[in-house]
């Protein structure tokens, strides 16, 4: 493999700006990438990011595949790849993750990656947690995926949503093995208060 390829998953969680920023970040890295949008992360694409946000992710990535493309080449252990981010993700897509159900092409994809010791990151994106989430998440984690809920790092004073959006994204880049470069600020500690 001589380009670095990272799959890209959306699922139907809130959090739409999250998905966009990390493929554009990759992008900027100089990553393959391989987009699947599930039919819910279409519903929720089109309410947070409008009409053209569907069309702005798959401008994003380098290719998109249907969800229900499950003959598609990331559906294959024998595809290498670096790994998956799955941003947003929905509580539905982290147990099917969590039990080995590859039911569409992001849970399949999530499947292969762990079966090949491949790097899973899972931005999860629910609150409260009920202890069903919570199994599900300590599950996954055991199966050695990196659960990442968004959560911002305020020692960035960021300003906009933007830059906590930038934030958060460039974290999940770093968690997949990629140097987000600038748009990550690492902490740099400080003078005692």
């Amino acid at each position: 493999m001589t380009a670095v390829r990272l799959i890209v998953g959306v699922t139907g969680a809130s959090g739409s700006a999250l998905a966009l920023e990390t493929l554009r970040q990759l992008r900027v890295a100089g990553v393959e990438t391989h987009l699947v949008v599930t039919a819910g992360a279409r519903m929720t694409i089109a309410h947070e990011l409008g009409r053209e946000g569907l069309a702005r992710l798959n401008e994003a990535a380098t290719h998109a595949h249907s969800p229900r493309n499950l003959a598609a080449p990331i559906a294959s252990g024998s595809f290498r790849t670096s790994g998956m981010i799955v941003v947003p993700c929905s509580m539905r897509s982290l147990a099917a993750m969590a039990h080995g159900l590859g039911d569409n092409l992001v849970t399949r994809a999530a499947d292969v990656v762990l079966k090949e010791k491949r790097r899973l990151v899972v931005a999860p994106r629910e609150a409260p947690l009920h202890e069903g989430h919570l199994e599900a998440m300590l599950r996954l984690a055991r199966l050695g995926a990196v659960i990442a809920p968004p959560v911002p790092p305020f020692y960035a004073r960021p300003a906009t949503i933007d830059d906590l959006v930038r934030e958060i994204a460039a974290r999940l880049v770093q968690w997949a093995g990629i140097d987000p470069g600038h748009c990550m600020t690492r902490w740099g500690g400080g003078a005692a208060v």
